[in-house]
């Protein structure tokens, strides 16, 4: 986009310079040619310098207009290369030395460009800094973020593991307080889970899409065939939490009932609200029985929820909320808004000022009137089409000719301006060759001679280009800042994810082991119950590391040190754990990524299933390792509210271009697969 900023800047000096060569200055083509040294990027060795650039075109410049006979408005191209410097003030000598020379049109002409030339080029540098700074600036955000996270789960998560610790060594060193010391464990264990599980939700809660994803993988795992439409823009901020909730329900209750043979999730954002649609078919009622009490929390954001029927009988939930995902920054990157705009005022002004030189004193009051109107018009169409001023401004554009002849013929650039922005590509440049042949006719129908016409016609032209380049180049430089804006909350709302993800399926396990251990060696007798502690201690440790990955440290999971630490788990739990692993040579990505599809199966095995045995096994298999968990004791197939863990690993996986599969073919037996390059 940078790119288009600079050529929309270099097709403006273009026009500038086939005016001069159209007028008969050869050396035009050659001021053209070193003014593109102060927009393109030209490597160092090829640089003439700037204080010899200067004046080499002072020196061109100037030969232009006494060797070949140039109009002074030629001037302008110093001017402006002049105002880009230190040496700004030196302008100001050119401008009086043209106004002295030439006539006050030519003059004007020259002020006019060098305004232009300053202006463009400075919005083109612009461009380039936002392009340049894009991803620094993101990295910055996120950085930031992250160490938000830290804050938050240090102040939190970091003191209940503190707290498990020093309970469990106390317990070990003091065995005739252990009973009283481990309940305190047990306590903290559970509130740390808690919170681990609050946190999550709550960095989740700013997207809906790690909800669409773990529905989708839900309900294909229910052999529900489904389709998802996306058709809003991330973070979604408070509304996220609440939409995924409405979600979460519609899909579970869709599975629990098992005679649904297809389900459309759809979004969209339309006029500052959000909306959020599940359709499903199989045979359903009008009757809401899912949604509990969200309903009314969705009605105290400002929004609604309703559940019914489509005439061809499909069940539909649809939740509306108001978009407040946060706000805007800043829509445009205000000094380049207003150094646009002004730019864009004064030369409109200086433009109308030429023409008004050509209109009979007489009629001076109206005609200044009239392009007043067309100025305002002009000042109006910065922000979007507006087809109506448009038309307006095609009125003021042909119909004064009537009275003021063609001195209202420079006018029609104003109308050509704005065009490509309004219009298609494929209409507006045919409707801005319209109305330059509109001149060139009616120049010829006045009867001016062939030259004036020429001058008009190609003044139309150039007019056009300075409009439609200001007008672009503010835009190209507001839509780059908004993209790095986009940019950097698209990363927060990753990191926010990758924070939710490593709480879930790293401390999440760490805790949930943690807890079950406490628990059982409350019931054990006073001398086996050192050798769980123990374990307790070394989950503690582990949960302290998985802490500082959620909080974005970096590190390595072992899948081989997982898998240990999971048949411990397991066993603890009275479930045979047997465990076979042939894999080998992983990069660090994926083998901490098989470690935390390990912890969530295994997880789940204990949660949601009445196992008695557990099969864990990796093998390498086209061209990556697999991994395989299969547990018996599988309950009946239904969603369960709150699951996010089979969303976090597919979009895990996803990342390294991996694959998560889950069967429960009904006889008992379930089966997770997960598979990495």
């Amino acid at each position: 986009m940078s790119g288009s900023a600079r050529g929309v800047t270099v097709v403006v000096l273009a026009a500038f310079a086939t005016v001069y060569l159209v007028g008969g200055s050869v050396l035009a083509p050659v001021v053209f040619g070193l003014q593109l040294f102060h927009v393109l990027p030209v490597p160092r060795r090829w640089h003439p310098g700037r204080w010899l650039l200067l004046a080499t075109q002072g020196a061109v410049c100037y030969a232009a207009v006494y060797a070949t006979g140039a109009s002074v408005g030629i001037l302008g191209f110093l001017g402006g290369s002049l105002l880009l410097t230190r040496a700004w003030p030196l302008a100001v000598p050119v401008a009086a030395g043209a106004a002295l020379t030439g006539p006050l049109d030519s003059a004007i002409s020259m002020v006019l460009m060098s305004l232009v030339i300053y202006g463009l080029t400075r919005l083109t540098e612009r461009a380039d800094e936002l392009h340049a700074a894009r991803l620094s600036l993101t990295a910055a955000a996120v950085a930031e973020e992250r160490l938000r996270i830290a804050g938050e789960l240090s102040d939190g998560l970091g003191r209940g593991l503190a707290d498990i610790t020093t309970g469990v060594r106390a317990a070990l060193a003091k065995p005739e307080q252990a009973g009283r010391l481990l309940a305190d464990v047990t306590r903290s264990a559970r509130d740390c889970l808690a919170d681990a599980r609050r946190s999550a939700a709550s960095y989740r809660s700013m997207s809906l899409a790690p909800e669409v994803t773990a529905a989708r993988a839900l309900l294909t795992t229910a052999g529900v065939p489904v389709q998802v439409r996306p058709g809003h823009t991330e973070p979604l901020g408070p509304a996220g939490a609440l939409l995924a909730e409405v979600l979460r329900e519609a899909v579970t209750d869709i599975v629990r009932r098992g005679a649904a043979t297809g389900c459309l999730i759809e979004t969209a954002a339309e006029r500052g609200r959000i909306r959020l649609r599940v359709v499903s078919d199989g045979t359903r009622t009008a009757e809401d029985e899912s949604l509990g009490d969200l309903p009314e929390r969705i009605a105290d954001a400002g929004g609604t929820v309703t559940t019914g029927l489509t005439p061809e009988g499909r069940h539909v939930v649809e939740a509306v909320l108001p978009d407040v995902a946060q706000p805007r920054e800043q829509a445009e990157d205000r000094h380049a808004h207003v150094l646009s705009v002004a730019l864009l005022v004064t030369v409109l002004v200086g433009f109308s000022l030429k023409t008004l030189l050509l209109v009979p004193a007489g009629q001076v009051l109206p005609a200044a009137a009239c392009l007043a109107v067309v100025v305002a018009l002009q000042v109006r169409s910065v922000r979007g089409r507006h087809m109506a001023a448009l038309a307006v401004m095609a009125l003021l554009t042909y119909l004064p000719i009537l009275a003021f002849g063609r001195a209202w013929l420079g006018v029609a650039g104003f109308l050509a301006g704005p065009l490509p922005l309004a219009f298609r590509r494929s209409a507006a440049w045919p409707l801005v060759g319209c109305v330059t042949a509109s001149v060139a006719l009616i120049g010829a129908r006045l009867g001016l001679p062939l030259a004036m016409t020429v001058n008009y016609t190609v003044s139309t032209v150039v007019t056009g280009l300075v409009v439609y380049g200001l007008l672009r180049l503010a835009q190209i430089v507001n839509e780059l800042g908004e993209a790095q804006r986009r940019l950097a909350r698209s990363a927060v709302v990753e990191e926010r994810l990758r924070a939710a993800r490593d709480l879930h399926d790293l401390l999440g396990h760490s805790l949930a082991g943690m807890l079950l251990t406490c628990e059982l060696a409350r019931r054990l007798p006073p001398e086996r119950a050192p050798a769980e502690l123990e374990n307790v201690l070394a989950m503690a440790e582990r949960g302290e590391a998985d802490l500082r990955a959620a909080s974005g440290g970096a590190g390595r999971m072992s899948l081989t040190a997982e898998a240990a630490s999971v048949r411990a788990v397991l066993a603890a739990a009275g479930i045979e754990a047997e465990v076979s692993l042939a894999h080998d040579g992983l990069s660090a990505g994926a083998e901490t990524a098989l470690s935390a599809v390990l912890r969530e199966a295994v997880t789940n095995v204990l949660r949601h299933s009445d196992a008695r045995s557990c099969a864990i096994s990796t093998v390498a298999a086209d061209g990556g390792t697999r991994l395989r968990v299969r547990n018996d004791g599988a309950r009946r197939t239904r969603g369960r509210r709150g699951s996010s863990g089979i969303g976090n690993l597919t979009a895990r996986l996803a990342a390294l271009d991996g694959e998560l599969t889950v069967r429960s073919p009904g006889d008992g037996w379930f089966e997770l697969v997960a598979w990495v390059p």
